[in-house]
């Protein structure tokens, strides 16, 4: 709990400071805001680490193999970047590009589900 206070007020004196730059410079605002969410991202991984880690304790347990867990992480991962990319395109007044990178992203974590689609598949006709 205490990280995420230490997290939320970091995230609150960026946004008021953004807010403040924008009227002056907007493009500085917008540099602001990427700044302080790199900032925001990285005190996160080390919380980022910790969820691995019972992923991988959790897959062990269950008996599940990488090529199973592997596409579930790395489907998560881009889901988190597209929703952090979009948003900063329509922070920067670009709503067709943040839609572009939805789709795009949706694409992406299609793919890389892709392996696991094959596992489910290769399940079911050998249960047949």
């Amino acid at each position: 709990m205490p990280d995420m206070l230490r997290l939320a007020a970091i995230a609150v004196a960026a946004a008021l400071c953004a807010a403040v730059v924008r009227k002056g410079a907007a493009e500085l605002g917008l540099v602001l805001a990427i700044v302080a969410g790199a900032i925001l991202l990285s005190a996160s991984l080390e919380a980022l680490s910790s969820v691995r880690a019972l992923m991988d304790l959790l897959s062990d347990t269950a008996g599940l193999s990488p090529a199973v867990v592997a596409p579930v992480v790395k489907t998560t991962g881009i889901a988190i970047l597209t929703r952090l990319a979009a948003e900063l395109c329509r922070d920067a007044k670009e709503s067709g590009i943040a839609a572009f990178v939805e789709t795009a992203g949706a694409a992406c974590a299609l793919c890389a589900a892709l392996p696991l689609l094959e596992t489910v598949l290769d399940m079911v006709t050998g249960l047949l």
